[in-house]
């Protein structure tokens, strides 16, 4: 069989359940930390903006270790990377559930962000093996639908829960999918063979931890009011430590940092976009609940179901910009879809002070449909425009790019709540609304660039 070729139908049909199950518990745990990140400020005793360090601890570990798993993929296997990721993460998920402080609950968030970051730095490069590639574009839109699935189902589930159980049981929920994804990957998930001839750089991993995790904690600190000189400490830390990484990686067959695929014009442009993407995103996802529940007096429940829209409306567009890539320029699809998204987020920053459901869910259609559009196409341009042996690195660099995004824009929400209190949604929907413009225009510059197949 060519490399070319993926897997026969049955198997490929296994294979994709066990990276859709997967997928779904880590994007599904995020989803539901998200919505109940008020309920457990209550419950722990805590600020919301200390809260935020539930998802914080999370999203900094994937950060901080998925380009060393993604090597290790391209290295030595990407089906293995996935699998103990899946362990990892199953595991984890209990010790949130059993968590009774804040401190204990960030601590196994930590955890169970390293098993999330094996699972998402090998989730693309497993699709290329997986997908002949004449289809590979269909496949990426199918995998951004489970993400939109699990997204949708997220805010749903956590409604769900919390009506009938305490917020613990929001991390329990992960068990029973792991156990099934690890089923399901043992049997079909394919081989490769890796590089066997290159050995994993540990020194690269460390100043990649350092890097990446310097970064975000004086990014994070700096939201949180800690004094300056500790953030100008950690700045000036991060950038020593960068220095020696990126210095390090020039000279490197298979980098850890992708310098060879960021020397090409398409690959680095997407992977901007979809920082800049990410980051709106994010501030939007985190701020909107304390929003719903603390401005409007909304319930759990009510926050969850008027959150599901959004997801619901990307479910529907992602496989239609998969098919759609195949035969458009992915950075005029990205344009587009990142110039509705924008405006939905602008539209939400402007509601009225006493805004109906349907003015809410009519405003949530518009940045799903709009994220939808763009998510596929800026994927398959990611994953196709990297040599096929690079597929490791490509993946991580999709995974990393929308990590940076992610933690950048939750830590940026504690900053704006700090600095504008109950008008910190508002802020942060506007910061989200320009940071999609600027995407929609690192996207259309693509246009200059040729098409990737």
């Amino acid at each position: 069989m060519s490399s070319t070729d993926g897997l026969p139908m049955p198997r490929r049909l296994g294979a994709i359940l066990a990276i859709a199950l997967g997928i779904t518990m880590a994007v599904l745990d995020g989803m539901i930390a998200n919505v109940a990140l008020p309920t457990i400020a209550d419950d722990l005793g805590t600020s919301p903006a200390n809260s935020i360090w539930v998802v914080n601890a999370y999203q900094l570990t994937i950060t901080m270790t998925l380009l060393s798993l993604s090597s290790l993929g391209d290295l030595w296997s990407y089906r293995k990377v996935y699998l103990i990721g899946l362990g990892l993460f199953s595991l984890t998920s209990g010790l949130c559930a059993l968590s009774d402080s804040l401190a204990t609950l960030t601590g196994a968030r930590v955890l169970q962000g390293l098993g999330a970051a094996a699972l998402m730095s090998v989730n693309g490069a497993l699709l290329r093996l997986i997908y002949p590639k004449r289809m590979l574009g269909r496949g990426i839109g199918i995998n951004t639908l489970v993400v939109a699935v699990s997204t949708a189902a997220g805010p749903t589930v956590a409604a769900g829960i919390l009506s009938v159980a305490n917020w613990p049981w929001l991390f329990a929920v992960n068990l029973p999918i792991g156990l099934a994804a690890l089923v399901m990957g043992f049997r079909f998930l394919p081989h490769n063979d890796g590089a066997k001839e290159q050995r994993f750089d540990k020194a690269s991993a460390l100043l990649n931890a350092l890097t990446f995790g310097l970064f975000f904690a004086a990014f994070s600190g700096f939201a949180q009011g800690q004094p300056l000189w500790l953030t100008a400490l950690e700045l000036a830390a991060t950038l020593v430590a960068g220095h020696f990484f990126v210095r390090r990686q020039l000279h490197q067959a298979y980098p850890l940092l992708p310098v060879d695929l960021l020397r090409i014009p398409i690959f680095s442009l997407s992977i901007c976009t979809s920082i800049c993407s990410f980051w709106a995103q994010m501030l939007a996802m985190v701020s909107i609940p304390f929003y719903f529940q603390k401005t409007l007096g909304l319930s759990e429940i009510e926050t969850g179901l008027l959150m599901t829209p959004w997801p619901l409306a990307t479910m529907v567009m992602a496989p239609i910009a998969g098919r759609l890539v195949e035969r458009f320029h992915g950075g005029m699809l990205g344009a587009i879809g990142l110039g509705v998204f924008a405006l939905g987020l602008l539209l939400l920053a402007l509601l009225p002070a006493a805004p109906s459901h349907l003015e809410i869910v009519l405003r949530m259609l518009v940045c799903g449909a709009g994220f939808g559009l763009f998510q596929s196409p800026n994927n398959h341009t990611i994953l196709s425009s990297a040599p096929r042996q690079r597929s490791g690195g490509a993946s991580g660099m999709l995974s990393t790019a929308r990590l940076i995004g992610q933690t950048s824009g939750a830590a940026m929400v504690a900053l704006l709540f700090n600095l504008f209190g109950g008008n910190g949604t508002h802020a942060a929907l506007i910061g989200a609304a320009l940071f999609a413009a600027v995407a929609a225009l690192v996207s259309a510059l693509r246009l200059t660039q040729p098409r990737v197949q």
